[in-house]
């Protein structure tokens, strides 16, 4: 009973927090002119969501960094190696994707940096990852557990963490399209992740991962209160980018990271979309879709961006719950 009334206690103060941080946000966001730039590509559907604030991402991380630091003071949780790997990830990303913000509104384009410089900065990343993973006692091997299966990987599992950091953030920024999706999305996410974390690895020193997810889980949801559709607020890649390393990285830390798979698979599939797509013009000069990634695809057809949300939640409830069986009894 303990463990849930902290785990609700995570969650509520994460929401509240959200909530009033947007509420003051908002406004500072309009102030400062931090406003979002529409390409003409994607649609006159989108044109009119010119202007709206972005790094609206500030919403739910600042929520999450009060809340795990009223907590850590009052007892709840311990600043543990697993916490620090998280926090460092979470945060690094959340910078990362704030220079990006930033020079896509200074020079009003959808640019921001350059691939090599984000690459750059992500391997940088991945190393101290690596660094204190393995200063702490991790072991560089891929478990499947199912299988009872463990393969060791040496330094290459380096290699692994950049691969998943690289690819998760980008995948979840890839699905931040329409408002509410990748919120949503990743909200389902986290809820997946801090059951099997919750289920799995409590007892062995994971709580504080357990906590976070769910702190997150609040901090989303209030978040999404401003980003549903029409979105008062975009999250920007501030909010994208640090959504999906968190993700990665809570895979990496609990050892699911074949869950991240499943769990993430709307990700997956909105950047294969996005993939095979450019691929299909470079190569044989036409499209497989109307227009990629997937949402907008749906949206040539002629769906309408709420019940395309709604779609893509279901497939993500679908998934999520597949992993968490495959998670937990597995």
């Amino acid at each position: 009973m303990l463990i849930l009334a902290k785990t609700a206690l995570a969650m509520m103060l994460g929401f509240i927090f959200a909530i009033i941080t947007g509420i003051i946000a908002i406004p500072l966001l309009k102030k400062i002119n931090f406003r979002q730039h529409v390409s003409q590509v994607i649609g006159e559907r989108h044109l009119k969501k010119e202007g709206t604030p972005t790094m609206g991402g500030i919403i739910f991380i600042i929520p999450v960094l009060l809340t795990l630091f009223l907590l850590y003071l009052r007892g709840s949780i311990e600043l543990n190696h697993n916490l620090i790997i998280l926090l460092f990830v979470f945060l690094a990303y959340a910078f990362l994707g704030f220079i990006d913000d930033w020079l896509k509104v200074k020079y009003h384009n959808n640019q921001g940096l350059r691939i090599s410089t984000k690459f750059l900065i992500q391997m940088v990343i991945a190393l101290i990852f690596f660094y204190i993973f393995m200063k702490n006692g991790g072991e560089p091997v891929l478990k499947i557990s199912s299988l009872n299966l463990i393969l060791p990987m040496g330094w290459t599992f380096g290699l692994f963490i950049l691969f998943l950091l690289v690819g998760t953030s980008n995948a979840v920024n890839i699905t931040d399209g329409l408002d509410g999706l990748c919120g949503g999305l990743s909200m389902i996410a986290f809820v997946a992740f801090g059951i099997i974390t919750w289920n799995t690895t409590w007892m062995e020193g994971y709580q504080e991962v357990a906590i976070f997810c769910f702190v997150l889980v609040g901090a989303l949801l209030g978040f999404l209160l401003f980003n549903s559709n029409p979105a008062k607020v975009f999250m920007g890649d501030l909010g994208s980018l640090s959504l999906g390393a968190a993700m990665a990285t809570v895979a990496i830390i609990t050892r699911h990271e074949l869950s991240l798979a499943l769990i993430g698979g709307v990700f997956v599939v909105e950047t294969l979309s996005s993939m095979i797509q450019i691929i299909a013009i470079r190569k044989f000069h036409r499209k497989v879709f109307k227009m990629a990634p997937l949402h907008h695809h749906f949206e040539q057809l002629g769906y309408s961006e709420t019940d395309i949300v709604k779609a893509f939640y279901v497939v993500g409830l679908i998934l999520a719950m597949a992993a968490i069986t495959y998670g937990v009894w597995l």
